[in-house]
């Protein structure tokens, strides 16, 4: 007969009719007809063994019944035991939150406000620290990829919106390489790859690689690539820091050193005061003055004495020349941006929103050939040095693509400035953090802008140091420095091994650039030549 589930919440038991000898489906012996008397007992018998069945099996149910419910009563008796251990309340009582974490953020750039405003929707206490008097409207745009775009869209939906008004989308045109020499002047956009290249000496030879940004945003369902104004990001980042908490940002007081304690960190100042912290954040950038005392670098920006490095930093060989101009271009509709490459050098311009273009020369030079400004420096150029910067760049470009002469030609003097690149090695043995301080950003991992990484790696460790950190906390206790200190640790294990692959990426892409490609091979010019040019041909299928 069949039973149903009782009113323990058991489970539904079928019993049937059961032989006394044998196992299921087990064939019956053969038996000696029974007497009428013997078969009415047996009958009786089998009637009362059939009824004890039936009644061991409700007493099981309801056994096993009440066994569970003494266990769900046994782990809410562990369980309000625990929260009144942990908060000191009484059962029942809504338990106390253990106080927020405190952090100090050394820097008010890209990664230091992209870190404050993930940690403070967690409910963490922070401060940023900036050397700056006041925040004023500097810089020029800033690249981000589909992987910087889409952590901002997890730290803040809003951010990501704003941000998203004010971008200049890239990814949805043709982004990729140009021939340097052989681009015929007139912005077309013509095959990527055409095979009758190799027979017919009319067609176009003016691109051959476009980088496939869309089709892989699209496939794993990412926000496409694009640029946004370093002041207009800066502003946003600012507003939703301060609609959390209006004083969050000191100006005029840089971070100069710390002290680790056993109850968190010491926070030495610029104006000779300190602060307490449970955390520090160094994400003072490539010239980090806590990361010189963290890895023993000496004084901040100090030069070695051949010139070749800053704070251990090596010079990496390159020196960029940048400039501004608005100008509407024969494919402006058409392409995001495009790499002109050619013998020794290649030459960058970019789409960056409201009818302006951005350009990039990268050329091998040594340290410190100052031929314009520099206003990340604090050492700015003017029209002449600027005039003089564009002369010098069509006379290396001779022979090249009148297009980057147009450019160049209506290119405003004082908008041209110079950068020398330092670059480091992926720090794969030093961790990033040292008790209850971290690095983040160009602090531990400056990137070459070859991939346009630098400001997306270093939104990325502001979304995963949160994420870390927010893990390790217990809502009932305050901070405890050791668990801290163990985050952080956990952060540099989480991040290294991604940001080392990038930032090699970033270094070998001007390197393979420069000193692997060329132009290439053609059977209708001597335009290449050379090894590399026949190299370069042999890739450009492939890519």
């Amino acid at each position: 007969m069949a039973l149903a589930a009782g009113s323990t919440g058991g489970p539904a038991f079928v019993v049937g009719q059961l032989p006394i000898t044998g196992g299921v489906g087990a064939a019956a012996p053969r038996r000696l007809p029974e007497a009428p008397a013997a078969a009415a007992a047996s009958s009786k018998a089998s009637a009362h063994l059939s009824q004890g069945l039936a009644a061991g099996a409700v007493l099981g149910c309801a056994a096993a019944g009440r066994r569970r419910t003494a266990r769900r009563q046994r782990a809410r008796i562990i369980a309000s035991a625990g929260v009144v251990a942990e908060s000191g309340t009484q059962a029942g009582e809504r338990p106390r939150e253990g106080r927020p974490l405190k952090v100090a953020i050394a820097g008010g750039g890209v990664g230091g406000l992209s870190t404050a405003l993930a940690m403070m929707k967690k409910g963490y206490d922070v401060t940023v620290y900036e050397k700056t008097g006041k925040f004023a409207r500097f810089g020029g745009p800033i690249q981000f990829a589909s992987n910087a775009t889409s952590t901002l869209k997890a730290i803040d939906e809003r951010l990501f919106d704003r941000i998203m008004a004010k971008f200049c989308f890239t990814a949805t045109r043709r982004c990729g390489i140009k021939d340097g020499l052989r681009s015929d002047g007139s912005f077309r956009m013509t095959d990527v790859f055409d095979p009758g290249y190799f027979f017919n000496d009319e067609s176009p030879a003016d691109w051959f690689v476009s980088f496939p940004l869309k089709e892989i945003a699209d496939m794993f369902n990412l926000p496409y690539t694009g640029v946004i104004n370093r002041p207009d990001l800066q502003d946003i980042l600012l507003d939703e820091c301060r609609s959390r908490k209006e004083d969050f940002i000191k100006n005029g007081a840089s971070v100069v050193g710390y002290e680790n304690h056993d109850k968190g960190v010491t926070v030495k100042l610029s104006d000779g005061t300190t602060e307490e912290a449970d955390v520090l954040v160094g994400a003072d950038g490539i010239w980090s003055a806590v990361r010189a005392q963290m890895y023993k670098e000496g004084a901040v920006k100090q030069s070695a004495p051949d010139g070749m490095s800053i704070q251990g930093c090596p010079y990496s060989g390159y020196t960029v020349f940048a400039g501004e101009t608005v100008l509407k271009l024969g494919d402006y509709y058409d392409c995001g941006y495009k790499v002109y490459i050619g013998p020794k050098r290649y030459f960058v311009t970019s789409d960056v929103g409201d009818g302006r273009i951005q350009w990039y020369a990268f050329l091998a030079l040594p340290p410190g050939t100052r031929k314009a400004g520099d206003t990340w420096s604090g050492d700015g150029g003017n029209a002449d040095e600027g005039r003089d910067v564009i002369s010098y760049l069509k006379s290396l470009h001779e022979g090249w693509s009148s297009e980057i002469f147009h450019v160049l030609d209506n290119t405003p003097a004082e908008s041209v400035e110079q950068r020398d690149l330092y670059d480091r090695w992926p720090e794969f043995f030093r961790s990033w953090a040292d008790g209850n301080v971290v690095l983040v950003g160009d602090a531990v991992h400056p990137m070459m802008p070859n991939l346009g990484q630098g400001g997306g790696q270093a939104i990325e460790d502001a979304y995963e140091l949160t994420r870390i950190l927010d893990g390790a906390k217990t809502y009932g206790q305050d901070p405890d420095p050791k668990v801290t200190a163990g985050a952080l640790q956990d952060f540099y294990k989480s991040r290294m091994p991604r940001v080392a692959g990038i930032s090699l990426l970033s270094r070998l892409a001007s390197d393979l650039i420069i000193n692997a490609f060329d132009t290439p091979w053609s059977p209708h010019d001597d335009k290449g030549t050379n090894w590399k040019s026949y190299l370069t041909l042999f890739w450009k299928p492939i890519l």
